[in-house]
């Protein structure tokens, strides 16, 4: 794909923006004093990929969180100070394990340790590497969302020369590194530890061994290679590549970075990368520390144990936009990443578009729809909530989506696929979503309860067929008012008599639906039709619901 440009901004937000308090904003405040500090005409941030694996939902926070930052500083710098974000992926890194997903796991046996950019592609002929085939997917999964990026690959950067300052200048202080690195490690560790890793003209294994010899002044160092000749190799040229956290500093210094951020498992190691940043004459940039996912048990997502939600699975289940502001909310607070989280998702995305389009500028910058669509929020008409279209897939289990939109067009005639992209998505993704993960639980209704449908049925029927959802509310409302189990005494009626507990409604979800809880009780019924919501409470009265 061709680059994604930079989109426009509208200038209407420049004075506005000097006062946003979102966090972008607040991040973005701190590079604005920093290039004012420094002088610096452009502002680089950064982005890393360990290519071991295909882009993940990790990768996408990074990129879409950094990409919020970068358009906020656009915002307060009147975008007259270019910007450049580099996503830099690390396929020098050796190949420490077999991937799961390989065609032929003895095949790759003979290049573990090896670059990745050395390892065979193990599934076409297509891409030199196995580095390659996953840099090809990254950039392909960063075209597919728009990102406007600058893709840096580390083997290039290595054998091009364009690390061979900073690495020559790593030799020289090599003392000054080890006495950064040194008391992190372990005892056992410090005695062969290197932040120089040589690749081995024997194998092509990166080696992690001592250093016998780094000689500043010619720029090479010396080692054991694997049969145990002393063998010396420049620092330069991708002989070697740095151990990863001073290949942290080593980076930010060779590129400039100004802005880069990171999981919570990197904030210790943080005062190493910018330690040895400037001692190899860098400025250490700006940090932003996100917390980590977790699963629906509250455990931290592993790729390894596989107990997170992918990004092909939340995109299987919902539109992009919900993921992204997923990782706009509250990116400092550990949150759980597992599917039951997406129907509100994609609601909340919802009812902020929806919302943006009656705000001032001021208020405008202040929602999230803003910072996912990097201030570009598209006009979407939404006449029906992700999760009424959930409860109606559950209530009339459609085998097509033509079923779904035959509700629709008779709740909001004149509103089709044709005129609605964006909600015949959300059919697709609620009956994908409703097949694989609503769990039906139907009870059966005890005497009080049995009476109270009976008393709903019956007041339905006296309603108009095309009753507005509040007429089908206040209907329920009134039947619920008569029936001593559902009175709230603290809430107060029209009329002055008692209020209506939640139970009430918890109760026609559970008989009716078969879940614990729903939208609106009167949107629904206006969607899937007051008839067919009688047919539904004779059902349950029937015990047909038990018996499915």
């Amino acid at each position: 794909m061709s680059p994604v440009p930079l989109p426009v901004l509208d200038p209407a937000f420049f004075d506005a923006a000097q006062t946003a308090r979102a966090w972008p904003f607040e991040e973005a405040r701190k590079l604005v004093k920093r290039l004012e500090k420094t002088g610096k005409g452009e502002a680089v941030f950064e982005t890393g990929y360990g290519p071991s694996g295909l882009p993940h939902i990790g990768t996408f926070g990074e990129v879409a969180r950094t990409t919020m930052v970068r358009t906020a500083f656009r915002l307060l710098t009147r975008d007259e100070v270019p910007t450049r974000l580099i996503c830099f992926s690390d396929d020098m890194d050796g190949m420490r394990k077999i991937p799961e997903n390989v065609p032929s796991r003895e095949a790759m046996e003979p290049h573990l340790q090896k670059p990745l950019s050395a390892v065979p592609d193990p599934w076409t002929n297509e891409y030199a590497s196995f580095g390659d085939h996953n840099n090809a997917m990254l950039r392909r999964f960063l075209d597919t969302f728009g990102f406007d990026y600058e893709f840096a690959s580390a083997t290039d950067y290595y054998k091009s020369g364009k690390f061979d300052t900073v690495l020559r200048l790593a030799a020289e202080r090599y003392d000054a590194i080890m006495k950064v690195m040194l008391p992190s490690l372990g005892v056992e560790r410090q005695a062969t530890y290197s932040p120089f890793l040589p690749i081995s003209p024997l194998s092509g294994r990166v080696l992690y061994v001592p250093m016998k010899e780094v000689n500043a002044k010619d720029g090479t160092i010396t080692f054991a290679d694997e049969d145990g000749r002393d063998t010396t190799v420049p620092v330069t040229g991708g002989h070697v590549k740095m151990q990863w956290k001073p290949d942290f500093g080593m980076r930010w210094a060779a590129l400039g970075v100004d802005f880069e951020m990171f999981g919570k498992d990197h904030q210790t190691n943080a005062p190493i990368y910018d330690k040895i940043c400037a001692i190899l004459g860098g400025n250490p940039p700006e940090h932003y520390v996100y917390e980590l996912f977790l699963d629906s048990e509250g455990q931290k997502i592993s790729k390894s144990k596989g107990n997170g939600l992918t990004i092909d699975e939340w995109l299987t289940y919902a539109p992009a936009e919900s993921l992204g502001l997923y990782m706009f909310q509250k990116p400092r607070v550990a949150k759980r990443l597992h599917f039951d989280v997406i129907p509100r998702a994609v609601d909340e995305y919802a009812a902020h578009v929806a919302a943006y389009a009656k705000q001032d500028v001021a208020a405008r910058l202040e929602n999230p729809a803003f910072h996912v669509h990097y201030g570009n929020v598209p006009e979407i008409d939404m006449p029906v909530t992700f999760a009424l279209l959930l409860n109606l897939a559950t209530a009339s289990n459609p085998e097509t989506p033509e079923v779904m939109w035959g509700y629709i067009s008779a709740y909001a005639p004149g509103v089709s696929p044709q005129t609605h992209p964006h909600l015949d998505a959300l059919v697709g993704y609620a009956m994908r979503y409703f097949r694989n993960f609503v769990a039906k639980t139907y009870r059966a209704p005890d005497d009080v309860e049995r009476t109270a449908l009976e008393a709903l049925s019956a007041a339905f029927a006296t309603l108009p067929a095309h009753a507005d959802n509040e007429a089908i509310q206040n209907a329920a409302l009134d039947v619920a008012r008569q029936v001593e189990r559902y009175q709230d005494h603290s809430k107060k009626s029209p009329a002055g008599g008692p209020g209506v507990s939640g139970d009430f409604f918890r109760m026609l979800y559970q008989v009716l639906i078969g879940q614990e809880r729903g939208p609106r009780f009167g949107s629904f019924v206006a969607l899937y039709g007051i008839d067919n919501t009688r047919q539904l409470i004779a059902d349950a009265l029937a015990g047909k619901m038990l018996a499915a």
